[in-house]
């Protein structure tokens, strides 16, 4: 990245076009807030800024240019999508990515097996082997 560029947020988001997430289990947040772009949308989310859960998705309303943050995103239990023209949704790469990139130290998804279907040992865990 060049001098004085700045890196834009939303490289960190699969954008899924005319679709919004409704959730059902009750217990997850959401916070709304007039922005003019998507981009400063991507960078509250990136930061968490103003926001009192971690960030894993958006929803911008190409209408009313309203941000929707949300603390969950299409993989997490409780949610339905939803067919929604005035919105496109932002889900963090992290979140929603099945693969590990290196070491996989920042890995936020959800695969929890080999792939040869083995079950993978947990974190918290030092058997079957140590850290």
């Amino acid at each position: 990245e060049g001098k004085g560029k700045r890196r834009n947020s939303l490289h960190d988001f699969k954008k899924t076009g005319e679709l919004m997430l409704i959730k059902v289990n009750k217990t997850l947040e959401v916070k709304t807030k007039l922005l003019n772009t998507t981009e400063q949308c991507a960078k509250r989310c990136s930061r968490n800024k103003g926001l009192t859960f971690t960030c894993k998705a958006f929803a911008y309303d190409r209408v009313t240019k309203r941000c929707h943050w949300l603390s969950f995103n299409s993989l997490t239990n409780g949610v339905r999508k939803k067919q929604d023209h005035a919105f496109d949704l932002y889900e963090k790469k992290d979140y929603v990515r099945n693969c590990i990139i290196g070491k996989g130290a920042d890995y936020k998804g959800t695969i929890s097996v080999t792939k040869s279907g083995i079950q993978c040992q947990a974190w918290n865990s030092m058997i079957p082997h140590e850290h």
